[in-house]
């Protein structure tokens, strides 16, 4: 049994969250999903849109999805060892450098493979660019609203 973990934030879930884990599911026969806590994504990324229950609960009823956890805050490492995946997935906007995360898990003696994910080339793939889309919509109504008057 090859266990493939993935982690991220997945805020507002989206097509490229959905791509991610089904590419990572690929690769195993069991797909865990590290869900980052709240805590983890105001300090490496910014204040959460949902929160991680929520979070969480969406990512663990995806279909790709065999288990969600949350994610511990502090050392990364820790669930890691916790969960022994055979295959950490890493999704392509994620800044992880693949030979230090590997270095690191061999100290660890976490023996995992670390693999890189492609993108999803969709207008409405990332979060970014879904609240950026929304915005726009926001602005071209309110901007309607003025020219009706």
């Amino acid at each position: 049994m090859v266990r493939v973990m993935a982690s991220g934030v997945f805020d507002l879930l989206h097509s490229g969250h959905l791509h991610f884990l089904e590419e990572a599911r690929k690769l195993g026969d069991e797909l865990v999903v590290v869900v980052a806590t709240d805590k983890t994504v105001r300090e490496k990324k910014h204040e959460p849109i949902t929160n991680e229950e929520m979070r969480l609960k969406m990512v663990a009823a995806l279909r790709p999805v065999d288990l969600a956890v949350l994610g511990k805050e502090g050392d990364m490492f820790e669930i890691v060892a916790e969960l022994k995946p055979d295959i950490i997935a890493l999704g392509f906007d994620q800044l992880h450098d693949i030979n230090q995360i590997e270095g690191l898990l061999a100290e660890k003696g976490i023996n995992a493979k670390v693999v890189r994910l492609t993108q999803l080339n969709d207008d409405l793939s990332g979060t970014r660019r879904i609240i950026k889309k929304i915005i726009d919509w926001h602005m071209f109504n309110e901007r309607m609203k003025k020219v009706e008057k």
